[in-house]
Formats: structure tokens, sequence, C-alpha cells
């Protein structure tokens, strides 16, 4: 190759036998650019001292270079923090009061905006069920995506069956009924309430809710703190169950879009609570992608008109359980979709849920006049012995097919 010659015997003429100083004469023949040409090299080789002193300098540079190392990635430590400070400042400015992650002293050596910021000790621990679990959810992911990385969801989502149209199945309930579309929750368990049912069989209830009327299914998939898991959705998934299914999962990831996808949703969670402005538009976009429903749920009137602000939303959920009492109050379904929001919302043909404190034909009729088309129900239909009874006592009304 252009460059390279032969590995060659080198004449070598030693001037001195002294070990600590000698003269060396090398000739080397070597083509470049193909060329041949002979070159002459006179050197003097070192002493013994001067080796010595080329290895100390040596260690001094290795030492600099294992220092500036370290320093890299102190200086990578500080960009992450900060970043992580900005996304928080950002979640600040829209209101959002859940915190992502436990807060972090800054790095040290930092210096910058957030610098004379207080790390308050008694903010380290979660100051509501859902900050706990949003923190929890971060580094279960992070376990997860190591199992599961990204680029094998996206060829498993190639190969997945194509979802259901989980807006549409609620649209044409509600024109069925004349009633709320019904997102009938299988949930073993709440933070809140704890175990709901002990005999829990999801497959078996999904079964009976979709032969009681519901419309959609809402499948709890947190380990955690619901006792759900993904093997739940698949099970109902795989069992011909044909409502399409809500995976009811905390999202901080778009990660877990994707390994939804995979497991049978037809539809994804997103709560505002949580996810800034840009973090749920990103979402949106990958569910569309993906052909997914995304349910973005509010708790009140500032995460409305955030949601309302952002395109492409076609469902908004509105929990009536304050996040910081855990107290439930269905007149907040009443009071987001008055005035201005109100307004919006019909405009743009979106499907409101309402979600939470629903138990008698009271509460649907309530619900329903403030402006619902859907309603997503778990605790008071799951509970009971016979799911197909419960959702006919919730309604007031037989509301299935038959």
């Amino acid at each position: 190759m252009e460059g390279l010659v032969p590995v060659q015997r080198l004449p070598v003429r030693v001037a001195s036998p002294s070990l600590y100083r000698c003269n060396i004469s090398v000739s080397i023949r070597r083509s470049i650019s193909g060329f041949a040409m002979d070159r002459k090299i006179n050197f003097r080789a070192p002493s013994q001292f001067s080796i010595r002193a080329q290895q100390s300098d040596l260690k001094e540079s290795l030492a600099v270079s294992s220092s500036s190392v370290e320093d890299k990635g102190n200086a990578l430590r500080i960009k992450e923090w900060e970043v992580e400070m900005y996304q928080e400042e950002l979640a600040i400015s829209q209101g959002i009061r859940i915190r992502r992650k436990p807060p972090s002293k800054a790095p040290l050596g930092y210096s910058g905006p957030f610098e004379l910021r207080l790390h308050n000790e008694d903010a380290d621990s979660p100051r509501n069920i859902l900050e706990e679990i949003t923190w929890y959810k971060d580094e279960e992911v992070s376990r997860m995506k190591e199992l599961n990385p990204l680029d094998a969801l996206k060829k498993a989502v190639e190969d997945a069956p194509p979802t259901r149209d989980f807006v549409g199945a609620l649209r044409m309930a509600h024109k069925r009924t004349g009633l709320p579309g019904l997102i009938a929750e299988v949930k073993k368990a709440s933070p809140s309430r704890g175990i709901l049912k002990e005999n829990f069989d999801p497959v078996e209830i999904a079964r009976a809710y979709e032969k009681g009327g519901a419309a959609c299914l809402s499948v709890l998939t947190d380990q955690k703190y619901f006792q759900g898991g993904f093997e739940n959705l698949e099970a109902i998934r795989s069992a011909g169950v044909k409502c399409p299914l809500l995976c009811k999962e905390f999202v901080v990831d778009p990660w877990q879009i994707y390994y939804a996808r995979t497991k049978g949703a037809d539809a994804v969670l997103l709560i505002a609570a949580v996810l800034n402005d840009l973090e749920i538009t990103y979402l949106l976009k990958i569910c569309k992608k993906l052909s997914l429903a995304a349910l973005v749920e509010v708790h009140d009137e500032r995460e409305m008109g955030r949601v309302l602000g952002i395109e492409g939303i076609e469902l908004v959920g509105i929990n009536n359980r304050s996040l910081e009492t855990f107290e439930v109050d269905i007149s907040n379904t009443k009071q987001l979709l008055e005035g201005e929001h109100g307004r919006q919302i019909r405009e743009r043909d979106m499907i409101v849920v309402g979600e939470s404190g629903l138990f008698t034909p009271d509460d649907i009729a309530y619900v329903q006049a403030a402006g619902v088309k859907a309603v997503l129900v778990g605790e008071s239909i799951v509970k009971q012995n016979d799911p197909e009874k419960g959702i006919a006592g919730l309604f007031g009304r037989n509301i299935s097919h038959t």
C-alpha cells in the first residue's frame, strides 16, 4: 500500500559503547507517495539520567491527564444538574407542583445561575403520593430500559397488531346510550383504599365489564402502588376482549409509550400535573406515530388552561381528587368546564372524561350535565361481586348491548 514498506533489518552503527552516551546512525529506506528515497538519520542516544527524567515527566503527564478526565467528568455532572434545574424552573413556571426527582445539591465546583439556591433538607421526601410514585417511576423505568432497549421495542411495535379506536368507541357508546361512555377500570388496589378486590382475576373482570356495557377498559400497570402489571394488560388483550384498552401508567419517559404499545395498549394516560407542555406535545407526537390515543389528565384550572393550549388533544380527563389532600369533590368537574374552558372544549368537539368520586346515577347525571361525554370508574364497580350489576347500578339502568 502507498506509504508503507516491508519491515527490514536496519543497519545500525554504534559510535561509542558507553551506556551513558552514544551516537547512533540509522539508514532507512522507505516509500512516500510511491517514490523511493534514502535518508540517514543521526541522533544522540539519551543517557540513563535523561531517561529517568523523561520517565518522571511521563508520570507527571499521566497524572495531569487523569486529572483532566476527572475535570471533564465533573463538568458533565454540573451540566446534567444544571439541565435538571432548568427543567424544574420550567415546570414551576407552568404551575407544576410535582417534582420529577428528589432534590439534589449542586455538584462540587458549580458556579452558575442556581448558585444561590438553598437546598432544603426537609424537602427531600415526597410531598404527596403522586410525587412519590413519580420519583419511584423514574428509577423503575431506568431499570426496565436496560432490559428492554428502545430499538428492540421499535422493532416489536412493527409486528404488533393494529390498535383499536379508543376515542371512536367512547363516541359510539355515548351516541348509543345517551349517557357518558364508560371506561371501566381493572384495578386490584390503590394507595388510598388498599385492596379493592381480593380474588382478583383481570381477564374475568374485563369480560364482565365488556358484557355490562363498558366502551373501553383502563388497566392499571403499576405494580408497587396499585398491584397491577403489564402482564394483566397482555392477558386481557390476548383473551379476545374487544374493548379498547387504556394503559393506566405514570408516564415520565417516552420509552414507556413504546413499551405500552408492545403490550397491547390502545391508549395511554398523560398527567399534566407531572409533565410540562413540551413533554406533553412530544409524547402526543409519539402516540400519533404509534396510533395510540392519549388521555391527558388535569386537576385544576391552570392545568386545564395549559392543556387547551396544546394542539392535537382529543381526550381530557378531569380528576376530582385533590393531589394535596386526596379528598374528592365532583364539583371540580363542573368548575373546570364553566366559562371559556367549556366553550373551547365544545368548539373543538373534545371528549371530557370525568374521573374519581363517581358512585351513583346522580353522580353520573351531575358530571354529564357539566359537559362530560365519558367517565372513568374503578372502585365503585370493581368491588361488586357482579361487575355487570355494578355497572347497571352506577348508571341507573342496563347499558349493555343486549
